[in-house]
């Protein structure tokens, strides 16, 4: 399937300005280094650099090494979503509490799609579904010092505009799908910003329990129940009941006992 990215680049140029020009005008708004590029190998590796300091971001309309959780592929048609790394500085978070930084992001996300009247909610750990369909991924990579976060790069992929999807990409949605009109990615990207920041310091004021709370509202298949795989490759039926500070999953067994699983060790079946 051809994408703007492979037509002629007037057809391309249009969608690339409007966002190009948001974002430079943005920076200036907020005092950040806010850097559009056409292509990256990976906006997480961009803002590696130490040159990009806390509410810092890089946005690319392709992404030649995007990644996911889990080691997935992140693919996003060029022109049409959004694809961004943003710098955070969480300087006092305890390692063993970097939960509450996913916790953050996440929300972020589905507090910026109710903007719209988008209901979302978040898959454990952090992915954003809306109507049953997984509309964003997130990654996040922690540097550590002396026990706390040091630096944060919070890697996230919307689905905006995209209509059609490759078939190995499992039950997503966009925005333009679920709304039926297209939406503006300049404008998209600054109120995610700003819930970003909103929720980051929500984090940093001592608003965890606020967090938490809300995180469990809106956790996918809480108290519900659904068939969950085992590295081992068996299966159960189980509920979700809660997720602990630590990012612990608590599902409850067919025998009532309820057991915790970190990242890697459950997976949802489809």
């Amino acid at each position: 399937m051809m994408d703007c990215w492979e037509m002629e680049r007037e057809v391309c140029e249009k969608p690339y300005q409007r966002l190009r020009d948001a974002v430079a005008a943005m920076a200036s708004r907020y005092g950040a280094r806010l850097d559009w590029q056409e292509e990256a190998s990976s906006t997480n590796d961009v803002v590696r650099d130490p040159a990009y300091g806390h509410g810092d971001a890089v946005l690319a309309e392709r992404q030649t090494k995007g990644r996911g959780q889990r080691g997935n592929r992140w693919d996003s048609t060029p022109g049409e979503n959004l694809t961004f790394s943003m710098v955070l500085h969480p300087e006092t978070l305890p390692a063993g509490r970097q939960f509450l930084l996913s916790e953050a992001v996440a929300l972020a996300v589905t507090d910026m799609l109710e903007t719209y009247g988008l209901e979302a909610q978040v898959k454990w750990t952090n992915d954003i579904y809306v109507a049953g369909r997984k509309m964003t991924g997130i990654l996040i990579e922690n540097g550590l010092s002396g026990g706390v976060l040091s630096r944060s790069i919070v890697g996230i992929g919307l689905d905006v505009n995209q209509t059609r999807f490759e078939k190995w990409i499992p039950n997503p949605t966009s925005m333009k799908l679920l709304a039926g009109h297209d939406f503006d990615r300049g404008e998209v990207f600054e109120r995610l910003y700003e819930a970003l920041m909103k929720r980051f310091a929500m984090l940093c004021e001592g608003g965890e329990e606020t967090l938490m709370r809300d995180y469990h509202a809106r956790l996918y298949l809480r108290d519900v129940p659904h068939r969950y795989l085992l590295p081992d490759g068996s299966s159960f039926m189980g509920i979700i009941r809660r997720v602990e500070p630590s990012g612990r999953l608590m599902v409850e067994h067919p025998d009532g006992t309820v057991h915790g699983y970190l990242f890697r060790e459950i997976a949802f079946t489809l």
